[in-house]
């Protein structure tokens, strides 16, 4: 009752509310639970098969399996460094096209275009998402390969003084040089990720941008910002664990993708690090290609190379997750 008194020898302390679990909130609880320990268990299942597996090529290769670029298993001479040197390649050429172009449909759909057309945005790009791979890597194959080649040239003409961009065999300046020397290229492989991975990085920043607190937007048109001044000042330092999230997820699809990859580059078992040259390789388009004709000990050095990019797409996918956590996601404004 107000005007109570509060008892001599008895500390006030607050008491905290408290709300009964009734039976259908335990058996939420217990199925979430078992959820997340599925989840787990799954995870270090296929872990442990893949070091199983792997481990009669690890034991007979030691350290030389992350240095060694040639893969000839059957005479015990095999590393991962040319396929892990071409997988990361690729997924940075795809990760520097896929953001600005996620990132610049999430702030139009959130921000930018008519509310009667972001349902149809939102929905043209989850299909986009949906879309097998193998489609896409016909498309790279049968389309895009032969009309990106100009780019690809003019980028050789121009920046072939940088590492990255140098083609061995290509004549700058020179019109009637032959195409192939560009053909089948990391740069290739690395924009049809790149337009597999963007709606999965589009979707987690329209969706974090989307929570932006109304009250901050209004506030800064307030100020006398125009709608670009009230995406700089407010979506942007909002939604930065989202695109830095997004980017990372984008980043493990990448890493991992083996279809598109597979059917547009030129395998090759060198370290090779020009983009635009033709020839490139990764660990997922490795597994495809000699799963099939593989012997016993071959095959534990394909498990090897799984479990290698097992262990890579979990320290990207954990990372991004850990990020996108971190971000202002849900935060009201007074």
């Amino acid at each position: 009752m107000p005007g109570d008194v509060e008892p001599e020898g008895k500390e006030s302390f607050p008491r905290r509310p408290h709300a009964g679990r009734g039976l259908g909130d335990r058996i939420f609880r217990v199925q979430l639970t078992a959820t997340g320990v599925a989840v787990l268990a799954i995870m270090a299942a296929v872990g442990l098969f893949l070091l199983m597996r792997a481990g009669q090529a690890l034991r007979a290769t030691g350290l030389s399996f992350l240095t060694t670029p040639e893969w000839q298993p059957d005479v015990h001479r095999f590393g991962i460094a040319a396929v892990l040197t071409g997988t990361l390649l690729i997924a940075a050429v795809a990760v520097t096209i896929s953001v600005p172009l996620a990132l610049g449909t999430a702030l139009f759909i959130s921000d930018v275009a008519p509310r009667r057309l972001r349902r149809t945005l939102v929905t043209l790009v989850d299909l986009m998402a949906a879309v097998p791979s193998v489609v896409y890597g016909l498309w790279g194959l049968f389309f895009l390969q032969q009309h990106v080649i100009g780019l690809s040239r003019w980028l050789s003409d121009w920046f072939g003084w940088i590492p990255l961009f140098t083609v061995d065999g290509a004549q700058p300046g020179d019109p009637l040089a032959s195409d192939s020397v560009y053909t089948a290229s990391t740069f290739v492989a690395g924009i049809v990720v790149a337009l597999m991975v963007a709606p999965i990085q589009c979707s987690v920043m329209r969706e974090v941008f989307a929570q932006a607190p109304a009250g901050e937007r209004e506030g800064a048109y307030a100020l006398g910002a125009t709608r670009w001044g009230m995406i700089r000042a407010v979506i942007l330092p909002y939604g930065k664990g989202g695109i830095i999230g997004g980017t990372m997820l984008g980043l493990g699809r990448a890493l991992g993708e083996t279809i598109a990859v597979y059917l547009i580059i030129s395998p090759v078992f060198t370290i090779q690090p020009h983009i635009l040259q033709t020839g490139s390789n990764s660990v997922s388009s490795l597994i495809a290609l000699h799963y099939g004709d593989a012997s016993p000990f071959g095959m534990s050095a394909l498990m090897a190379a799984g479990l290698a990019l097992f262990l890579l797409t979990l320290a990207v996918n954990f990372t991004a997750s850990s990020i996108a956590a971190r971000s202002r996601s849900g935060a009201q404004s007074d």
